[in-house]
């Protein structure tokens, strides 16, 4: 469980510096995904009893919100990795690969964005165990943290929306646009903090849906 968390840990760090790509030069980038890939294959491996029974047992309301969930985040992937030797300019620039980048650069963008929020959306499986971890760092239970946490994660989501529209993520999703807008003069910082907002927004949003769903008969 430990050694899942930290690949799961992991592929959430590796996301967030992928979504700077600019930011933090091509090669960083191109590293940093091919990394991520890696993580991404350990994942699936330590996953692979609920994949094999996937097709097994009956699909409740929250099941199916678990699962089509999980192939969201899980086509993401191989949209970014067909991409990616279509644009690559340092890790895979030896491959004989010398047309198709307008098409690469298309899917990437898409498979990149829409895999962000699918990602986090999915991050809601986690968020009782983080809670619980959480919990643990206090002895004694207290009404008033807990609400006080409580306004905290939905100021944070509520912040995370107004990101949203400020990095104009919707433009990236619908391809609105062909290219991604970075700022180089912005601190790293403040990049950073706007899309953990995002990311938390669509983990609450999960988490929320999910707590619905599971009210649901069947």
């Amino acid at each position: 469980m430990r050694t899942r968390m930290l690949v799961d840990i992991g592929m959430t760090v590796l996301l967030m510096l992928l979504m700077a790509s600019e930011l933090i030069g091509r090669a960083a980038h191109e590293w940093i995904g091919m990394a991520m890939f890696v993580l991404f294959i350990i994942h699936h491996i330590f996953n692979r009893k609920w994949m094999n029974n996937l097709f097994h047992g009956k699909y409740t309301a929250y099941r199916l919100l678990q699962t089509m969930s999980a192939v969201f985040v899980f086509a993401a992937m191989p949209g970014s990795m067909i991409s990616a030797p279509l644009i690559s300019r340092e890790v895979l620039s030896v491959l004989p690969i010398s047309e198709g980048q307008n098409f690469g650069r298309t899917l990437h963008m898409l498979s990149a964005y829409w895999g962000f929020l699918f990602l986090s959306f999915h991050l809601r499986v986690h968020w009782n165990m983080i809670v619980v971890m959480a919990g643990r760092l206090f002895k004694k239970k207290s009404v008033m943290r807990t609400v006080l946490v409580r306004m905290i994660v939905v100021l944070v989501a509520a912040y995370g929306i107004y990101a949203l529209f400020y990095r104009t993520i919707r433009d990236y999703l619908f391809l609105q646009t062909q290219f991604v807008f970075f700022d180089y003069e912005e601190s790293i910082v403040f990049f950073f903090l706007d899309y953990l907002a995002i990311m938390e927004l669509f983990a609450f949003i999960g988490h929320y849906t999910g707590k619905a769903v599971r009210k649901l008969k069947g």
